[in-house]
C-alpha cells in the first residue's frame, strides 16, 4: 500500500492553483510512502497489536505515548487527544474561556486558531506577525490589548503559532503575557520537536497544543493531538474535559465536556514514528539548509532563516517573493513537475466568517503581505537529493 500527501486539508493551506497542466509528472510534495518503507513493519505489527487486545478507545498506547512524549519534550504532563484542533479547543475550555472574553490570535495562520475561540462566544483579536519569521509580533500584542480594551471587552489570553516549524519568540512573550496577566497557550502544530534557548517546544507557556494530522512533521494516519502543561490541576481539569466532562466515574459530569479523546490506534502508530523522529528532524534541516544556501543569492527571493537560539523542524520551507509574480512563479515550477502550496492564501481577518471580529490597530499589513507573496515548496526528511537539486534549480530559473 502507497502513501503520499501533497495537499494538506488539515491546518496547512492549499495546493496553488495553476491555470495549464504540466507535462511533466509531479513530484509528490509530501511523501509519506517512504517513511512508511523505512518503518516496514513496525507500523502494521503495532496495528495488529491493537486489534488483538481490542481496547481501541483508551487503550494501553495512549499512556504509553503520552508517557513517551513527556520523556521526549521535559513536560510533565502530556495528554493525548483527537486533533490539534479539540487541543487547542481542550485548552480554553479548561482556562474557562466565556463570551465577553478576547483572545489575541495571529490572523496569519490556519483558521483553528480561530474558531475555537469563537465556538465559546469569546472574542478572536486578531494581531500582526513578524516579517521574518512569520510568528506572532510581539508589538501587536499590546494593540491587540488595547483594540480589545477600547471594545469593552477582557483580554484574558493569546495563542502564539509556531509557524512552518519554528518556535515564537517566547523569552519576549512569555514575559510580556506574564506582564499583562494573561494566559498563554503556544500552538506547536507544525513546531513540535523543535527548540528555543535550549528548551523543547511542550515547555512553553501555560499549555502547549500539538497537532498529529499525517502531514505534520510527527503525524498519524488520521486525526490526532496533544496538550502538554507543568500545570497538574490544568492537566487534570482538561483530561475531565476530553471525557464529557467527568469526574470520578463517566456518570459523574462535573463540567461541560466534549469527546476528544486520542484513538488507541493512532497512538500505536505514533509510538512507532517517534522512534524514528528526531532523527527525520536533522533530516529536514539538512535539505532547509541546502535551500537556504543556494536561494541566498536572489534578489527576488527571501530564503526563511531559523532565530539564533531556535532549531525548527521545518514543517514548510516557505519562501517570500519580492516583486515576483507569484502565480507566474509556481506555473514555471509546475511544467517542471514542481508542486506548491500557499499557506496561507488569505489573512484569517479577511475571511467571510470573521469580518465582524476586531484586528488590532490600524491593520495588519505583515499579514497581508506575507498572504500576497509566500509560496511553499515540497520538504521532507526522504526527499532525494536529485530531488532538492531539480527544485533549487527551478527556483533559480523561475525567480529570475
Amino acid at each position: 500500500m502507497q502513501f503520499s500527501v501533497i495537499q494538506d486539508s488539515g491546518g496547512m493551506g492549499q495546493l496553488n492553483p495553476v491555470q495549464r497542466p504540466s507535462t511533466v509528472p509531479l513530484m509528490p510534495f509530501l511523501d509519506l510512502g517512504a517513511q512508511r518503507k523505512r518503518l516496514g513493519n513496525r507500523i502494521d505489527e503495532a496495528i495488529a497489536r491493537v486489534l488483538d487486545h481490542g481496547q481501541f478507545v483508551m487503550g494501553p498506547e495512549v499512556s504509553r505515548l503520552e508517557k513517551r512524549l513527556s520523556e521526549h519534550c521535559g513536560s510533565r504532563n502530556v495528554v493525548g487527544c483527537s486533533s490539534g484542533t479539540d487541543a487547542l479547543l481542550l485548552a480554553l475550555m479548561a482556562l474557562k474561556v466565556e463570551p465577553g472574553d478576547a483572545v489575541l490570535i495571529p490572523s496569519f495562520t490556519f483558521v483553528a486558531t480561530a474558531e475555537v475561540v469563537a465556538l465559546l462566544g469569546a472574542k478572536p483579536v486578531f494581531i500582526d506577525v513578524e516579517q521574518h519569521s512569520f510568528c506572532l509580533d510581539e508589538d501587536s500584542i499590546m494593540a491587540g490589548v488595547a483594540t480589545a480594551r477600547n471594545l469593552s471587552l477582557r483580554p484574558v489570553g493569546i495563542i502564539a503559532v509556531d509557524l512552518f516549524g519554528q518556535p515564537a519568540d517566547y523569552a519576549s512573550i512569555e514575559q510580556l503575557a506574564a506582564d499583562l496577566d494573561l494566559w498563554l497557550i503556544c500552538d506547536s502544530a507544525q513546531s513540535y520537536g523543535s527548540t528555543y534557548q535550549g528548551r523543547k517546544t511542550g515547555t512553553f507557556g501555560n499549555v502547549t497544543t500539538t497537532s498529529f494530522y499525517p502531514s505534520k512533521p510527527l503525524g498519524c494516519y488520521g486525526d490526532g493531538g496533544a496538550l502538554f502543561t507543568n500545570d497538574d490541576e490544568l492537566a487534570e481539569t482538561i483530561r475531565s474535559v476530553l471525557a464529557h466532562g467527568t469526574g470520578k466515574d463517566k456518570y459523574d459530569n462535573v463540567r461541560i465536556g466534549i469527546n476528544g479523546r486520542l484513538d488507541t490506534m493512532q497512538a500505536a502508530i505514533l509510538l512507532e514514528k517517534l522512534e524514528v523522529f528526531d532523527e527525520e528532524i536533522e533530516m529536514r534541516n539538512a535539505i532547509a539548509e541546502r535551500y537556504s544556501e543556494a536561494f541566498e543569492s536572489i534578489a527576488s527571493v527571501n530564503a526563511p532563516r531559523t532565530r539564533a537560539n531556535a532549531t525548527s523542524t521545518w514543517a514548510q520551507y516557505t519562501l517570500r517573493l519580492d516583486g515576483v509574480d507569484r502565480d507566474a512563479f509556481c506555473r514555471r515550477l509546475r511544467d517542471q513537475g514542481i508542486p506548491t502550496a500557499i499557506y496561507y492564501p488569505r489573512p484569517l481577518h479577511r475571511q467571510t466568517a470573521y469580518l465582524d471580529f476586531p484586528a488590532a490597530g490600524n491593520g495588519l499589513p505583515v499579514s497581508e503581505t506575507l498572504c500576497q507573496s509566500v509560496v511553499s515548496l515540497p520538504l521532507h526528511a526522504y526527499l532525494e537529493r536529485d530531488a532538492q537539486d531539480r527544485i533549487m534549480a527551478a527556483v533559480r530559473q523561475a525567480a529570475s
